[in-house]
């Protein structure tokens, strides 16, 4: 068996990187896409290697010679890459193909050791490497039948996004064997290059011979091996944190994102908190159905917003405001006040991180679940000489709740001390008590000292939609952040969704009480967790402390690296006593069973 790696492109959506150099020698984390795959074919024993090159071809075949590649290796040149696609190149080696069965491989591809074993276990001879369709994926497409038959290939104009779940993408690796090429492949490459010219893709005449009643070849699929195509420098940032070979900067790398984890194949993101049962499929399709027109028309201003918020929250227009996120309003609320803020500790650091460190007073609650009440609150802040309070209700990351009876005395508290409270009450649908919320005319009306924050985004279950809302009693608090924040702070994807969202008021609840469901069963299933003490929880995440010796650290790189499961690390939140605690989203059912698996793998 033979390899053809094809390598004659030009790379011009990598721009700079590939000003000088062909694509396939950009580095991930140090070493070339070319010199990886070439010592992965090289441990396979192949008896030759037929690279095409075009585009700075000898420098590529310069590079090549000093690596020290033992098996044989063909070059041959495509002088046309520029007018060329790669049905072109690979005519150029169509006798090679005739030789010997072939591993075809595309030169911009990065793939673990495991892909290429997939492929070469597989005792079929002739085989089109796919993957199941993701939203990250670009290209030629597959539609496959029950026994790994090809129905179709789909090419990119052909596309059709309403029919995804279908479809898989061609990893651009495939096994030829001889009689395939000889008998198949290349009498029809000749035919069609003949008939539509050079300027198009190999994969069209796969196209065609798959119509055939016994077209020989057929579909592998993988089953979560790692693979990536680089196309341009965002390929290559995630290319460079899914390959790197120190475990531990993968974790950071993946961390340091903040979020966009869609395109990391088959990541299960547990850090980041969102409503796993909302929206509703009815919801998402009535967007859907609007998209041309949000995406090509300017959202509404301020006001405007301002005046949805207050229909869907049932306040007035002058006593709210909408952000593009919670983040905006928080940064935007915490430069507006002045004086000493009182904290609780561990807690979401988005606040103290607007703020002058030495200007935060924090309580730690002293106890080992971090639960508090109003009057432990009460009992220290009242001698701190603060002039505002931030409460986090159910807090983040310990999950402590207290109730809206509570609540109001601990804002008729702050008021008769002056002091500025803003309520974030993010979580708080997720919490058993179903009137919890003080986002309430009333209550804003006799407390002008009371700010209300909520993120729709996790509540709703819509962060991509980056919305939360501030609500205050004191309306000029109001009308300055209105002139802090931008005019146009949100899309129109957002307004439309505020628009609609009164009408699904009942899923939504409906979501929370399936939740809430979820929510008991999942963790009674974590408290069978050997060596993992569970803290109760009133939002949509638990937080947990590690007691197998094992650090919050490993665990996470172990349920990274071993499951594809992404955790959230709160060692560095809290007093730095050597214990070890994780904070753990709640999802769907299925992914949570895959979550208590794993942590009974790793914490056995």
């Amino acid at each position: 068996m033979q390899a053809v790696i094809l390598a004659a492109g030009m790379g011009k959506r990598l721009k700079d990187l590939t000003r000088d150099n062909t694509k396939c020698m950009i580095q991930v984390n140090g070493v070339t896409l070319i010199e990886r795959m070439l010592r992965q074919i090289e441990r396979h024993n192949l008896s030759r290697i037929v690279i095409v090159v075009g585009y700075e071809g000898q420098k590529l075949i310069n590079y090549i010679n000093t690596l020290g590649i033992k098996t044989p290796i063909t070059y041959i040149n495509n002088p046309v890459y520029d007018k060329t696609n790669n049905i072109y190149s690979l005519a150029l080696a169509k006798d090679w193909l005739c030789k010997e069965d072939t591993l075809l491989f595309e030169s911009d591809l990065i793939f673990e050791d495991s892909v290429l074993e997939v492929l070469l276990n597989d005792s079929r001879e002739t085989l089109a490497l796919v993957d199941k369709y993701e939203s990250w994926m670009d290209g030629t497409c597959v539609k496959l039948d029950p026994n790994d038959g090809i129905e179709a290939f789909v090419p990119g104009k052909n596309f059709k996004f309403e029919e995804i779940a279908d479809y898989y993408k061609t990893v651009n690796i495939y096994k030829f064997s001889k009689h395939f090429s000889c008998m198949y492949y290349v009498p029809f490459l000749e035919a069609y290059q003949s008939a539509l010219g050079e300027n198009e893709y190999y994969e069209q005449v796969l196209r065609i011979i798959t119509m055939l009643d016994e077209p020989e070849i057929k579909a592998k699929r993988l089953s979560g091996q790692l693979w990536y195509e680089i196309d341009d420098i965002q390929d290559l940032d995630i290319a460079a944190s899914m390959f790197i070979s120190d475990e531990d900067q993968r974790v950071a790398l993946l961390q340091e994102r903040y979020g966009g984890y869609w395109r990391y194949p088959q990541l299960i993101d547990f850090c980041y908190l969102v409503n796993p049962y909302f929206p509703p499929q009815k919801m998402v399709d009535e967007i859907k159905v609007s998209f041309e027109k949000l995406l090509t028309q300017y959202p509404s201003g301020m006001r405007i917003n301002s005046l949805l918020a207050a229909k869907n929250f049932g306040v007035h227009q002058e006593n709210i405001l909408v952000g593009n996120g919670a983040a905006e309003l928080i940064k935007s609320w915490m430069g507006s006040i002045t004086g000493k803020v009182g904290i609780i500790r561990p807690t979401f650091e988005e606040y103290s991180h607007r703020y002058a460190e030495e200007e935060l007073v924090a309580y730690w609650p002293e106890n080992d679940c971090f639960k508090y009440t109003v009057d432990d609150l009460i009992g220290y802040f009242e001698s701190k000489d603060i002039r505002n309070l931030v409460l986090i209700n159910p807090d983040n990351p310990s999950g402590n709740y207290i109730s809206k009876t509570e609540l109001l005395r601990l804002i008729e508290w702050t008021n008769e001390q002056k002091i500025s409270l803003l309520i974030d009450e993010s979580f708080v649908d997720f919490a058993d008590e179903d009137d919890s919320s003080v986002i309430e005319q009333s209550i804003l009306d006799t407390n002008e000292h009371l700010c209300v924050l909520k993120s729709i985004s996790k509540s709703y279950g819509v962060p991509g939609l980056r919305l939360g809302v501030l609500a205050s009693g004191n309306k000029n608090i109001i009308e300055k952040m209105k002139k802090d924040v931008s005019i146009w702070n949100i899309n129109s994807f957002a307004e439309f969704y505020m628009q609609i969202e009164e009408k699904y008021k009942k899923d939504y609840f409906s979501a929370l009480k399936r939740f809430r469901e979820e929510r008991v069963r999942f963790i009674g299933e974590l408290n069978k967790v050997y060596g993992l003490r569970i803290i109760p929880s009133q939002a949509n995440y638990v937080m947990a402390e590690v007691r197998t010796g094992m650090t919050a650290k490993e665990l996470n790189r172990r349920l990274i690296v071993k499951h594809n499961i992404l955790i959230k690390n709160l060692v560095a939140k809290m007093k730095q006593d050597g214990r070890q605690y994780v904070r753990l989203a709640i999802k769907t059912t299925e992914e949570n069973d895959k979550l208590v698996n794993a942590l009974k793998q790793e914490l056995a």
